[in-house]
């Protein structure tokens, strides 16, 4: 006998609070488990796709393991070392252009005195602030990254997710299809295709959006990184792959990493002077080089909004960018960084639940109207 709607709710509500009580006690030791089951759930139709061509899951499971330990030591050799190197730099760069910003104030302040006489730019705390940042951040950023890598408690975190994640992601996507068969068979009778068919949903919007837009930021991530190190731009590297990271939120990746890169372009070629031979050279700001990685940038979100989105992506995948910055907002400042692992998976649970909760709703008062009519 089916249980009251009632009691039904009670019970899915003491399930839904103790899931946040865990998540909020135990956020440290689920990050493992949490990233091993998303990297399971991404590279399960890829698991499939292999069975489909006849190897078994054991198999599937296992070529799919040493393709991505062999890809993992090829990144960490060929690209970690530059990575770590250029970031050092960068911080050591984005500290000088912030230090420099007094002199350049002064400079503007002084353009602005012989064009408006009348205007008063008197005053030395923003000068003041912006040379004791600058100076901090150069004084400390190379020590930054440095500091993040020897400390002891940083390298026990990556080891254990080093050791544990890959175990987890192994034994899931081994065991997947099957968890999610013991699943089907614990949901009730009287609603199972009710939550079967709120699951097909969630799991399609998690699809478009995970798979498709994980796939989109690996591609744009490499292509910024590769466009931008070929127009010898300084940290194109850090740059482009920051860019790609952060390409899931629509616009905010190129936004971000163009603005980025633009103000090292301009910093980087703005021109100034050099002494050869004796003789003090003169350079100009060298337009060209700043309007490539402009152009990269305009290239890669042209390339993004109307190949790689809808290609991998879909139209309509029922996450709006603003409730997920939300989503992601609010667990991260409730959980910190578990709570934004799981803020997309809950973001498209709550979405595709609040839709079918309107479309009950809505049927119900159409029921209604039309038996109101035929009285």
């Amino acid at each position: 006998m089916a249980l009251p709607s009632q009691k039904q709710f009670q019970y899915w509500g003491l399930v839904a609070g103790i899931l946040i009580f865990l998540l909020w006690a135990l956020g440290n030791v689920l990050t493992p488990f949490i990233l091993g089951g998303a990297i399971a759930y991404f590279l399960d139709p890829i698991a499939d796709r292999l069975e489909a061509w006849g190897q078994s899951r054991v198999m599937a499971t296992v070529i799919i393991t040493l393709s991505a330990v062999l890809l993992f030591f090829l990144i960490f050799l060929l690209v970690v070392p530059t990575l770590i190197g250029q970031l050092g730099q960068l911080i050591n760069t984005i500290g000088e252009i912030i230090e420099n910003l007094p002199q350049t104030w002064v400079s503007f302040k002084a353009w602005l005195a012989e064009r408006f006489p009348n205007l008063d730019l008197q005053g030395s705390f923003l000068t003041d602030q912006l040379v004791g940042l600058g100076s901090a951040i150069q004084s400390r950023g190379g020590d930054l990254v440095t500091a993040l890598l020897n400390s002891a408690q940083g390298i026990i975190n990556v080891v254990v997710l080093l050791v544990i994640v890959p175990v987890v992601t192994f034994y899931m996507l081994m065991d997947w299809d099957r968890m999610v068969a013991q699943i089907d068979d614990l949901l009730p009778r009287d609603h199972q295709e009710t939550v079967r068919k709120l699951a097909s949903q969630i799991d399609k919007t998690l699809a478009s959006f995970i798979r498709g837009q994980g796939t989109v930021c690996l591609i744009l991530g490499t292509f910024y990184a590769v466009a931008l190190m070929v127009a010898g731009l300084n940290f194109g590297l850090v740059v482009g792959l920051i860019a790609g990271l952060i390409s899931f939120i629509p616009y905010i990746g190129a936004l971000v990493g163009g603005a980025l890169a633009v103000g090292l372009a301009l910093f980087q070629w703005w021109g100034g002077t050099e002494v050869i031979d004796g003789e003090t050279v003169q350079y100009g700001i060298n337009w060209l080089r700043i309007g490539i990685v402009g152009a990269i940038f305009a290239a890669g979100q042209f390339f993004e909004g109307n190949i790689l989105t809808p290609k991998l992506v879909g139209s309509s995948v029922g996450l709006h960018p603003v409730w997920l910055i939300l989503a992601l907002t609010v667990f991260g400042s409730l959980f910190g960084f578990v709570g934004m692992l799981v803020a997309v998976p809950v973001a498209a649970i709550i979405g595709v639940l609040a839709r079918f909760l309107i479309g009950e709703y809505k049927a119900g008062q159409l029921y209604k109207g039309h038996i109101g009519k035929d009285t």
